[in-house]
């Protein structure tokens, strides 16, 4: 036998080589194919994201030398203490749960009879385009649409030329502009899911129910609405949460107002106190882990 022959396999073959080899492998065993395909995402998540968590809640538990401005990494409570004690704060993280509860509520009145019609009473042909016209704001930079709002909002603006003849004037900056641009700004976000969920939703199902006597409001309470609600809890996350950590919006047309993004952006710009920063950064970050635990009841997660 020669020497080729001995290194082969019994029927005299060759031997398969490393790569041939590793792709058996990973075709007897998915498990460590899928393995090997999730190491790559997994890993940027914990390092990028959840280590920026982990340095932020570290963060907040130390503090600042006033007289240097140096952070000085020892373990203390004063930056969650004075939270507490400060009403400021307090006032603060109230207004900025009211902006992102209100801004929800807006678009979820507005963005579900919209998807409803994009899902089941316009012609199929129409669809892509009312798509497009939904997808559309989002392709213009955020900036450029947050100062389109200040310009309209502003006195002898727009919207103010609008109302005159109604005898309204335009609301000007404030807490109420900062609700509206808000909900212009995170509505497609409440539309898409809705639509989603509505598009699954079988006609059979709306059929029968008119076939059974029910009226088009109880077709609504008892069909379509229990079937889509996890939809509109996946929308919502996405306009609460965006709303709860923005600090552009009301920067722009703010005015004096101040949301917990606000407070977080200035601790760490102009008075340099990072430690803090990060404590109140932790608000946003524990309510919506809190949010997140009440939709995942609803199957809302599988909806996005």
């Amino acid at each position: 036998m020669t020497a080729t022959a001995e290194a082969g396999g019994a029927d005299g073959r060759p031997a398969p080589g490393p790569r041939r080899r590793a792709a058996a492998l990973l075709h007897r065993r998915p498990r460590l194919r899928l393995s090997l395909l999730l190491t790559a995402p997994l890993a940027w998540l914990v390092v990028v994201y959840l280590g920026a968590l982990a340095a932020i809640f570290l963060t907040a538990f130390w503090s600042t030398d006033v007289f240097t401005g140096e952070v000085v990494r020892q373990f203390t409570l004063a930056n969650f203490q004075t939270l507490v004690d400060e009403p400021v704060y307090r006032t603060v993280a109230l207004r900025s749960l009211g902006v992102a509860v209100a801004v929800t509520v807006i678009d979820t009145a507005i963005g579900f009879p919209m998807a409803l019609y994009m899902a089941k009473v316009a012609k199929p042909k129409y669809r892509p385009y009312l798509m497009i016209a939904i997808l559309a704001p989002l392709w213009a930079a955020y900036l450029v649409k947050a100062y389109a709002w200040r310009v309209m909002l502003s006195q002898g603006g727009l919207l103010d030329e609008v109302l005159k003849p109604f005898g309204l004037s335009s609301p000007g900056y404030g807490l109420p502009a900062t609700v509206l641009v808000l909900s212009y700004l995170w509505l497609p976000y409440m539309i898409l899911p809705v639509y989603t969920g509505l598009e699954r939703l079988p006609d059979s199902l709306l059929d029968a129910s008119g076939d059974l006597g029910a009226r088009p409001v109880r077709t609504f309470r008892s069909v379509v609405l229990p079937l889509v609600y996890p939809s509109l809890v996946a929308g919502s996350i996405f306009t609460f949460s965006l709303s709860l950590g923005d600090y552009i919006t009301v920067k722009i047309v703010g005015g004096r107002s101040q949301l917990l993004g606000n407070v977080v952006y200035d601790n760490i710009g102009a008075a340099n106190n990072l430690p803090f920063a990060a404590a109140v950064a932790t608000i946003p970050v524990v309510v919506m882990l809190g949010y997140l635990a009440a939709a995942r009841r609803t199957g809302a997660l599988r909806e996005l």
